[in-house]
């Protein structure tokens, strides 16, 4: 660096101003350059801490007793990838995680047992493992366990993509359980039958804006289209039979920054390997597989990763990292990214590779 140009920096450097040419090769990069890593958590290494979890704090003390899945570069932000959070729910017979909500968007994915409940704005759902379900941005939500076994959960939010924004805000209900004013199964009945009723462009819209007003989707049919599929359909050599997760009412995912996926390997698949900017979370929801992760290291160079998954296992790829996936038994996972916000903004971008 020159005398000069040094000086230059030194003497505007009070005025709170920088050279755009001393870091713009970083700024616009020839292709995207995430500092996150692929991450692999086993259920049966992490099972025995949420176990412990559950001996030293309650469900109310804690207010959500969640073990969060941290990407190893990017410990300390309570973020699984730049954009997304991930976490696993414990909540033990009896106990209730009191009401609360707040302006994140989040996602239940049940990993074990059966017979709690979610409710949301005076709704409740039994959770089976295998569901799916959604509590929308600032609706009144809670979650009580009246089985006689611990249920766990993935918890999936846009917090990070919130507080980018500086866009959070989160309010404590009145009482641990709201008032249930609505049948179980109501939302259901309104909305997930390929219909809607005639007029729901006021109190069934309200307060769910673009997201969708259905709220859970159960494991029952999803495993119903999934297997369908298998028996029948044309297998997809990158996904094997991929389907996503939609609000009924648009067509789109069922939340605005987050789309959720499920999808089935039969046996024996051996993927093609494929990148795309957005990036995802698994959670194994049946049989076992391997997942190859293939991408570029924050300082520079390649690096891959083989993760080899079951029942119940948790992996994060980053963005524009290769996923090559293969399973010989066969298995069905579900997935979450914030491939929504791509396509909002025109940025998302897909590559397939044929070996």
């Amino acid at each position: 660096m020159t005398k000069e140009r040094h000086q230059l920096y030194a003497d505007m450097l009070p005025h709170h101003l920088t050279p755009l040419w001393e870091v713009l090769h970083s700024l616009v990069p020839p292709s995207p350059a995430t500092p996150c890593l692929p991450a692999f958590w086993s259920y049966e290494a992490v099972r025995p801490y949420l176990a412990r979890a559950g001996e030293v704090i309650s469900a109310a003390e804690a207010v959500r007793r969640v073990l969060i899945l941290e990407n190893p570069a990017l410990r300390g932000q309570s973020a699984i990838t730049q954009s997304l959070y991930a976490g696993l729910q414990l909540i033990l017979p009896g106990e209730v995680a009191p009401s609360h909500r707040h302006t994140q968007s989040a996602l239940r994915f049940i990993v074990e047992g059966e017979g709690a409940y979610t409710a949301v704005n005076g709704e409740r759902t039994t959770m089976h493992e295998g569901d799916f379900i959604i509590t929308p941005s600032w609706t009144w939500h809670d979650h009580g366990n009246e089985s006689d076994k611990p249920m766990v959960w993935l918890d999936g939010l846009d917090i990070p993509i919130i507080r980018f924004f500086d866009a959070g805000f989160a309010e404590n209900g009145s009482s641990a359980a709201q008032a249930v004013t609505q049948t179980e199964g109501e939302s259901f009945a309104r909305f997930g039958h390929n219909m809607a009723p005639v007029r729901h462009d006021g109190l069934y819209a309200s307060p769910y804006g673009r997201t969708s007003p259905l709220f859970s989707y159960p494991i029952a049919r999803t495993l119903e289209a999934l297997y369908t599929l298998e028996r029948s359909a044309t297998l997809d050599d990158w996904d094997g039979f991929k389907l996503a997760y939609t609000n009924p009412l648009s067509g789109q995912s069922p939340m605005p920054t987050i789309a959720t996926f499920m999808q089935r390997l039969p046996k024996g698949f051996a993927g093609k390997p494929y990148k795309q900017t957005d990036g995802a979370v698994f959670s194994v929801c049946e049989g076992s597989g391997t997942a190859t992760i293939t991408g570029t290291q924050p300082g520079g160079g390649t690096s891959t990763a083989i993760f080899h998954f079951t029942h119940r296992d948790h992996f994060v790829v980053p963005s524009w990292h290769s996923l090559k996936l293969s399973s010989t038994e066969g298995c069905t996972l579900f997935s979450f990214s914030d491939k929504p916000i791509h396509l909002a903004l025109g940025i998302h971008r897909e590559e397939r590779q044929t070996h």
